[in-house]
């Protein structure tokens, strides 16, 4: 059976009900939150074990409405099984059948309690968080998390649409995070700060370990994850990988090599056309000649 309340307070407008998933991807299991007095939100309702299911309608009261951050199975599949028993609407970025689609900045009215819904692409490419503008209440599902880091393990996994996402939930200046996983983060400034900061050193491990000759992530990983525990290394490889490709997109890591034979290796700069300085990642100029291009006046014409 689920836990319910645990870890935020039983007077709080926002009930944690922990789901009874625990394991190396779930940390303790999976949160479901559930938001405002009746008829209250559900967030994640998390896998279809009745048990669970009966916590949260318990902690509930009334659902009003079912939002889901993303549709990975630890997170998602209860949700028909509380709608049908409650009647309330599911909600998602990416709709199974019977549910109503979000747009980014829609807004639903829960006990009192306005939740905002934010595209946060990275993890998967349907996910979403939800911000709650009074109290500055942030639900982030797997985006971030209340302990550890973020999976991201393309090609389901984008890093640079992640990085961006990072920037957007920064941007909404939340007080506090209530993941989809691990405890509540009562520093949400501090965490999201950390998250960047994370991802930026990994991206500078990842250059350095190309500078020294690596050439695929599993030569990669012995540099960047020095001393992780054996089962976690497969996953480390598939985040190298994700940041290899973000650096092959922005033109600073090239891909060689066939399908299972791919290898990558530092990008050689281009030289700018007009100078012969190394040009700007995917220009044909340097940043000095990109800068005196956009302040010359256009070309005369007859």
């Amino acid at each position: 059976m689920g836990r319910r309340g645990a870890g935020v307070g039983a007077a709080s407008p926002i009930r944690r009900v922990l789901a009874p998933n625990p394991g190396p991807m779930t940390l303790d299991g999976t949160n479901t939150w559930v938001v405002g007095t009746p008829p209250a939100a559900v967030i994640d309702p998390g896998p279809e074990d009745e048990g669970h299911l009966a916590a949260v309608r318990a902690e509930a009261g009334t659902v009003g409405v079912i939002l889901i951050t993303h549709r990975h199975p630890d997170h998602a599949p209860g949700a028909d099984a509380l709608a049908r028993s409650t009647g309330a609407p599911i909600y998602a970025w990416r709709p199974a059948e019977g549910w109503n689609p979000i747009r980014g900045g829609q807004e639903f009215e829960s006990g009192g309690i306005a939740l905002v819904s934010l595209h946060t692409p990275g993890h998967t490419p349907d996910h979403l968080a939800f911000f709650a503008p009074e109290p500055r209440a942030l639900f982030t599902g797997d985006a971030v998390l209340g302990r550890g880091t973020s999976v991201i393990d393309p090609p389901e996994g984008d890093l640079a649409a992640y990085v961006r996402s990072l920037e957007a939930m920064a941007a909404l200046e939340p007080r506090t995070i209530y993941p989809g996983h691990g405890p509540a983060v009562w520093d949400a400034a501090a965490k999201l700060r950390e998250y960047r900061e994370h991802r930026a050193e990994r991206e500078r491990q990842v250059l350095d370990a190309l500078a020294q000759g690596a050439r695929t992530p599993a030569e990669i990983v012995p540099a960047v994850y020095e001393g992780y525990p054996p089962e976690v290394l497969d996953l480390a490889a598939r985040t190298v990988l994700a940041h290899l490709l973000k650096l092959e997109r922005e033109g600073r890591v090239a891909r060689t090599g066939p399908g299972r034979d791919e290898r990558f290796e530092l990008a050689a700069p281009s030289p700018c056309r007009r100078c012969g300085r190394p040009a700007m990642p995917r220009s044909a100029l340097c940043r000095t000649c990109s800068l005196e291009a956009l302040q010359e006046p256009p070309p005369v014409t007859s």
